[in-house]
Formats: C-alpha cells, structure tokens, sequence
C-alpha cells in the first residue's frame, strides 16, 4: 500500500506536468480523484495486452474532464507514453486531448458530457450477465456530476436489475466548478438516496486513504444481488496546500511560481512517506 501511495504523488506530478505542458486542465478534481483511479487500475482484471479479452473489467470516466489522472495512469499501467502524452496534450490534431475517446488503448467509451458513465455503465454490465461473463465494471463520478438525471435513471435501472457486477465511485469532494455543490445544487444524503434504489452503499471517510478504497472494493466484489456504490470523501486538489479545497482550483491553469510551489510540496509529501 504504501508503493501505491508513493506513485500517487509521482502520477499527480505526471498530471501537473501534463496540464502545464497543454496550457490546460482540470487540475481539481484530477488530485482528488488520484487514489481512485489507481487503486482501481491496481485491481481490476485488464491490461494491455488483453484490451480485446471479452472477460477484461471495464472502467468508465464519466467525470471525464478529470482525464489527465487517467492518462497518467493508463501509462503508469502500460496503456500509453506518458512522455508522448506530456508531449502532445491538447496539441492540435492530437489524440490526447481534454476528454476520454476510445480511439486511445485503454479507454472504453468516450466521455465529457456528465451525465452519461453512470448508464452506459449501466448496460455494460447488463450485457455481462447475459453473455454470462465474469467482468466487473466500475465508473467514476464527480459529486456534482449528480445533478444530471441521467444519473439517477441509471440508478434506478442497476437497482432493479440487481446488477452486483457494477460499482460506481463517487469523488467526494465537495466542490464544483461553481462553488460548493450544497450550494450549488445540494446532493444532501446520498448514502440514503442510493440505498432507497436498492444500492449497496459504502462510505470511505478518506477517498484519498488507499487501505481505505481497497477495503471498500473488497466488499463491492463480496456484494451479492445489489450494485454498490463508494461515497470517497476526498480533497479536492490533494497534494498541494496552494489548491487544496479551493474551488477556483477547478480548473486553473498553474504559473511557473505555482508549478515550481506544488511540485516542491508533492516532492516532500512524498519523501515523507518513502520514510515512514
């Protein structure tokens, strides 16, 4: 575990190098959702080299603005060059651009619109249980993401089917492009809302805390005849005190006093784990 949290800080400067080099990004909610996205990609049955297995684990970036932290961890797990992606960022006529399209190796659908992963998801794992398959599928959502009402068709329909070979993730972070999202559009008690559409809920106190995460998927993949869905409480702009739990970071591109400022705090908080 402690491997992992290391690479964490080494991926979220991945993603600072990423946005720098593109002149833009999601930079919030992409080290918020780090952990997630990696203690996902630890687990989860698929690699580059079964990319067309039909048994593979399907992963969805609904949040799919925060696609810098997948990029640095699709090329942590082999799936791309994160030099080439550092290199060509939002570039034009790049691939790597802003968003997840699955023209990418690792990326299964395209995304951006909030909104969409949670039901596409959604019939993702519908599909596996009627070709009988063994894949679990895991989609990532932002809290204000659930202001969509896709979301809740979705939560409604995976409630019904019983689909217990789906998990969704919910970046707890609190903050949205506007502000507070219980100001901008209170999600109130989502443990409560889920579980009245049949969900199985868990909440991890620290989204950022990977024992915590992988505790919490142990019991997603234990959970029979119900979906599960992890509330992770998260820090918006984890690593860095200059982002951390600041909405104006949501989307903010980084001067050289800032990157020179965060790269030198991920560089400490990250030698102080390597000495614990």
């Amino acid at each position: 575990m402690n491997a992992l949290e290391v690479k964490a800080y080494d991926l979220r400067q991945d993603v600072l190098d990423i946005i720098v080099s593109g002149g833009g990004g999601h930079i919030g909610g992409d080290m918020s959702s780090m952990e997630i996205m990696l203690t996902l990609y630890s687990r989860m049955n698929v690699s580059p080299d079964r990319q067309a297995d039909p048994d593979r684990d399907r992963f969805v970036l609904s949040k799919g603005h925060c696609v810098e932290t997948l990029y640095a961890v699709l090329a942590d797990q082999g799936f791309l060059d994160i030099n080439e992606v550092k290199e060509k960022f939002s570039k034009f006529g790049s691939e790597y651009i802003g968003h997840p399209h699955n023209t990418l190796p690792g990326i299964e659908m395209n995304s951006g619109s909030l909104g969409h992963g949670l039901p596409v998801s959604v019939g993702m794992a519908i599909a596996g249980k009627m070709d009988k398959r063994n894949y679990r599928v895991y989609t990532l959502m932002g809290d204000g993401e659930l202001a969509e009402g896709s979301v809740w068709e979705g939560t409604m329909a995976a409630g019904h089917y019983k689909l217990d070979n789906l998990c969704a993730v919910i970046d707890r972070n609190h903050l949205q492009i506007s502000g507070n999202t219980e100001d901008v559009m209170k999600d109130g008690d989502l443990h409560g809302r889920f579980a009245a559409f049949g969900w199985h809920v868990i909440d991890v106190t620290d989204g950022n805390d990977i024992d915590q995460l992988n505790a919490a998927l142990d019991e997603a993949e234990q959970t029979k005849g119900q979906p599960t869905v992890i509330i992770a409480n998260t820090v918006k702009g984890k690593g860095s005190t200059l982002m951390e739990n600041k909405a104006s970071w949501h989307h903010h591109l980084p001067n050289a006093e800032e990157y020179e400022a965060i790269s030198k705090e991920l560089k400490e908080r990250k030698e102080s784990l390597l000495h614990e």
